[in-house]
């Protein structure tokens, strides 16, 4: 298997997750209420599946290691694209958290502000991941040999291997540890 293969496979997912979350938001948009679990439910798989795991093996190792090779100028382009597009969806899932506590606090007026986010985040990642799919992960596998490959691979299944624990361990810091 090629490490692209697992890269692709989460794709589906984001896929499935983000539509799903947009009927959310035509049911938000009609409803003119937000159910806060549903966003952070949304919140917390964007940032721990698609951001922290996801874009973590993209970032962590994939570019890293193309970042030693003698890519193509169109693929260095298209790679910084892709760091540029993943820190807007980092700053666009923020923007949604800050909106929903605004909401939470009675301020109704955030309502248009959480489903403008949401929907931006759900237009914004399959563009994302069509462009990844079609026109940088295939090419990219160009530049690495059988071994290399297989060592990336071994390090993505590494990498999710230690996700759960992170997480975790940062849900204890930041809620529990101080009860204690």
């Amino acid at each position: 298997m090629k490490p692209i293969g697992p890269l692709m496979w989460e794709h589906r997912l984001i896929e499935k997750m983000l539509s799903s979350m947009m009927l959310h938001i035509d049911n938000i948009e009609k409803s003119k209420t937000v159910n806060p679990l549903i966003i952070d439910i949304a919140v917390d798989f964007v940032r721990t599946y698609a951001d922290r795991t996801h874009h973590g093996k993209e970032e962590e190792i994939l570019f890293r290691d193309l970042a030693k090779k003698d890519l193509t100028p169109e693929l260095k382009k298209i790679m910084q694209e892709l760091l540029d597009e993943h820190v807007w969806g980092r700053k666009t899932t923020a923007a949604l958290v800050a909106a929903k506590a605004k909401y939470l606090e009675g301020n109704k007026e955030e309502l248009p502000r959480i489903i403008d986010f949401a929907r931006q985040l759900g237009n914004f990642y399959p563009k994302h991941i069509e462009k990844e799919d079609k026109q940088f992960f295939y090419p990219c596998q160009e530049y690495f040999d059988k071994d290399e490959q297989a060592k990336m691979l071994a390090e993505f299944w590494e990498f999710d291997r230690k996700m759960i624990h992170e997480k975790y361990n940062k849900v204890f810091e930041k809620y529990l540890k101080s009860s204690f």
